[in-house]
């Protein structure tokens, strides 16, 4: 549990050093890891370069106040939860705060157990609403990520790759014959071709950088960062002698892989969506090239 707890970055955001510092004192004697900011334009340096779980900040600060910051947050930090603390004399009200899009409000001075109460809720609701997401973009039979994770992390992955200046790929994956497969075999053993693919789909990539996903049916997709098209080659080569040698009798793989350079010329969405046709067509070349091979598209 203290490990949990260390691992929650707590950002403590108020004017006044004497209430910063205690504040800061109080939060790491609870076990969690503690960050402070004199007002919201340091706020919101540590934001840009930390990953920040919560945030507790004070309303009425020089420059940018308590609800500017957490407007922002809301828009550009949105897994960064804001807990706003305010005086007795100021005029916010919880309904305000809530609305504006804070989780949990605190009167100053801060009861100590009260704030110990309030940001074990916090985290704990966090821990929650997280494990319910990463469920809702789990595949449930394959135990990779989904169709829905994917439409998230592509377009994610293609404006970091645009903004950070390196390659990025993406492997369309389809399994040649499924059908008759199933047909024959039956549907559980059909679904052992589609875990079977899972499996090799993780073993062929690289932990905490690529990515596998199942759009659905017997379809999958890879996103390969900073990966230039000869080493995407090279890793969906590997999937296809890899899938072959689990001797599925009569299915194959064919693979469509593209590179994802933004056009900045063009609308995001537009892009995007033009980027996954051209690996949708690039797929399909390769079953009409006589299945079990890779087209490329650079």
């Amino acid at each position: 549990m203290e490990e949990t707890k260390r691992s929650v970055v707590i950002l403590i955001v108020d004017d006044d050093e004497l209430v910063r510092m205690t504040l800061s004192v109080l939060v790491g004697s609870l076990g969690y890891h503690c960050l402070v900011a004199g007002d919201g334009v340091e706020a919101l340096a540590v934001l840009r370069s930390t990953q920040v779980d919560l945030v507790l900040t004070d309303i009425v600060m020089p420059g940018m106040d308590g609800l500017e910051l957490l407007a922002h947050i809301h828009e550009h930090h949105r897994e960064t939860d804001v807990i706003v603390s305010t005086g007795f004399h100021e005029k916010a009200s919880y309904a305000d705060v809530i609305k504006a899009g804070a989780i949990d409000f605190i009167k100053k001075p801060i009861d100590q157990a009260e704030l110990e109460a309030k940001l074990a809720r916090a985290i704990r609701e966090r821990t929650l609403v997280r494990r319910l997401e990463m469920l809702s973009k789990q595949d449930s039979l394959t135990g990779i990520l989904n169709r829905r994770a994917f439409d998230e992390r592509f377009s994610a992955e293609v404006e970091r790759a645009s903004r950070q200046k390196y390659p990025l790929m993406l492997a369309l994956i389809d399994v040649d014959n499924f059908k008759e497969y199933n047909d024959r075999h039956g549907h559980q053993q059909g679904d052992k071709v589609l875990v079977g693919l899972a499996d090799i789909l993780k073993e062929s990539t690289r932990e905490s950088v690529d990515t596998c996903f199942r759009l659905g049916g017997d379809e999958f997709a890879l996103l390969l960062p900073q990966a230039t098209a000869s080493q995407g080659t090279e890793v969906v080569q590997r999937i296809l002698l890899s899938f072959l040698e689990r001797e599925y009798t009569g299915t194959s793989l064919s693979i469509g892989l593209v590179s994802c350079k933004r056009n900045k010329k063009v609308p995001r969405a537009i892009d995007e969506q033009a980027m996954r046709e051209r690996a949708d067509r690039a797929m399909y070349d390769a079953k009409k090239s006589g299945k079990n091979c890779v087209v490329t598209r650079i």
